[in-house]
């Protein structure tokens, strides 16, 4: 277990937007966190008002990014511009390759978190995909909001339903949780698999150690994990293959 203090991790800006980086990007290098299995990158951004962040050309990627407050507005390349509100949700699969992408915050800023898995094979069609924010689970447990698997998806099932997680082209899920106070939530995967949790809001305990917002911890080659919060704690947890 690798955890990454939310004041230790590394930091890309500008005038008007603030990256804190889990792994190696833009101007933060580390070569001892460049990624973690197929996840490229994590980044928890900060947008003053009314701005502008700005990537690309990039390809092979799956870009998810996950609204935490405020509003942003998302346009890439030749996609729809959509709008994203607290919760929302926007991926984008850069395939053979995405020129150029944009949010652009609204007039209280915005704080997201940025999620870059790598794809498993090249190519294909760039794809955008748009979520508003996910229903609560009402047990307190892990949802399924990105996956790369068919089977976490209702609609291969025949079941349409709005709230589907986005598809990802690499084999990986992003999952969201919301964890009332004294209570705790489950998650199992597959071996040979790494996860990769955030604290998103409150503090939560594993495997002995407190986690803070900010705070980050990796967990290479884990099937089990059981998270115990300590206060009404959000996280989101990546899980990728090696």
């Amino acid at each position: 277990m690798i955890i990454r203090r939310a004041n230790n991790l590394g930091k890309a800006h500008s005038d008007t937007l603030t990256l804190r980086c889990h792994f190696a990007f833009a101007d933060y290098q580390d070569p001892e966190y460049v990624h973690e299995g197929r996840l490229r990158a994590i980044n928890l951004g900060s947008m003053l008002p009314n701005s502008s962040y700005r990537l690309g050309p990039e390809k092979n990627l799956d870009i998810v990014t996950w609204l935490q407050t405020g509003t942003l507005w998302a346009k890439a390349d030749n996609f729809s511009s959509n709008h994203l509100y607290s919760g929302g949700l926007q991926l984008i699969n850069a395939g053979t390759g995405v020129c150029d992408m944009e949010w652009h915050s609204g007039a209280d800023g915005a704080s997201f978190i940025q999620f870059w898995f790598m794809a498993d094979t090249e190519g294909g069609l760039p794809e955008q995909e748009i979520r508003a924010a996910f229903p609560k689970p009402e047990d307190g447990g892990f949802r399924i909001i990105a996956s790369g698997f068919p089977e976490d998806d209702p609609e291969e099932l025949g079941i349409i339903e709005d709230d589907a997680p986005v598809k990802l082209s690499a084999r990986s899920r992003l999952l969201y949780a919301d964890i009332p106070a004294g209570e705790g939530a489950a998650y199992q995967t597959t071996p040979g698999r790494d996860l990769y949790i955030v604290v998103v809001s409150g503090e939560m305990t594993l495997n002995g150690e407190n986690l803070s917002c900010g705070d980050g911890v990796m967990l290479p080659q884990t099937q089990n994990v059981t998270i115990i919060a300590n206060c009404e704690t959000v996280i989101l947890l990546c899980d990728v293959s090696v």
